[in-house]
């Protein structure tokens, strides 16, 4: 017991921090979970890389799920969020964790073309590795809800790395900045400011009665992404007749609703099951 709350602990002050996660990664109880693939080239760049992970024990072609890490569009890793994906894959998924590029190499809209060849690579592999193509989820926290959010709004993105938007069954976004217009911080401004059209950086901007049902979830104790972005999305796929299921979780700080997924943060709350619940609901 003494150890496990040394390490919540210590993974709490590394998240508030915007630590890589690198040793909660390390120390964390893992989920069991098979990793067929590591390192998967989806482009030519040393950062267009992935890992799979598998259910342990996969019964058939099982739904996918590719998740996207948040870092302010400047940091993260896929090695540090290979708790997350096994985490998925416990709950049925076969899960994907691409890296992107991030800035300084990259700005907008280059992360989301990676994102996009990310889910190009599932749809042509999902299948010699156990999953769908046909039955894929998108989920991301912070800067990566806002990524899976565009893809799962925005077609053109999809589109252009020659995927069929309608494979994307559902999108789970935690604490996603998806309406943030003006550009008043720092980190948006270098991320999106020599966007030409600055409407097209808003995943608000592209809901429309096409998008999939979405899981929009958020802690109402988020400093960082206000959890007005959460209730924007929502309402803006609502008013088209998307399906959206609203979760704003008691308590919970920006970093909170990722290390939810985690085994020593699960009995905080049960977003973990929420989500996933409403994930199968929407590729059933």
């Amino acid at each position: 017991m003494t150890r496990r709350i040394g390490v919540t602990a210590l993974a709490s002050s590394l998240a508030a921090a915007c630590s890589p996660l690198s040793m909660f990664a390390t120390l964390t109880p893992k989920d069991a979970a098979r990793a067929p693939t590591r390192g998967a080239a989806y482009g030519p760049g040393a950062r267009q890389r992935l890992d799979v992970f598998a259910p342990p024990n996969a019964s058939g072609a099982e739904p996918v799920a590719i998740f996207f890490y948040g870092g302010s569009w400047d940091s993260g890793r896929r090695g540090d969020y290979a708790w997350a994906g096994r985490a998925l894959a416990a709950q049925g998924f076969l899960t994907l964790v691409p890296d992107y590029r991030l800035y300084p190499q990259v700005r907008f809209p280059d992360f989301l073309d990676d994102c996009a060849m990310a889910v190009r690579w599932t749809a042509d592999n999902a299948a010699g590795l156990g999953g769908d193509p046909r039955r894929i989820v998108l989920i991301g926290h912070s800067a990566g809800a806002y990524n899976a959010a565009m893809l799962a709004l925005d077609p053109r993105y999809l589109k252009a790395a020659g995927v069929e938007p309608r494979v994307i069954r559902g999108l789970a976004g935690l604490s996603g900045p998806y309406d943030f217009l003006p550009l008043d911080g720092p980190i948006t401004q270098r991320t999106f400011g020599e966007a030409k059209d600055l409407e097209a950086t808003q995943p608000t901007r592209f809901a429309s009665a096409s998008a999939p049902p979405a899981f929009l979830a958020t802690g109402d104790a988020d400093t960082t992404v206000r959890p007005r972005n959460t209730r924007k999305l929502a309402a803006a796929l609502r008013g088209v007749g998307v399906t959206v299921e609203e979760r704003y979780y008691p308590g919970l700080n920006h970093a909170d609703t990722v290390l939810a997924l985690s085994r020593p943060f699960r009995a905080r709350t049960p977003l973990l099951s929420e989500m996933t619940a409403f994930l199968k609901a929407s590729v059933a």
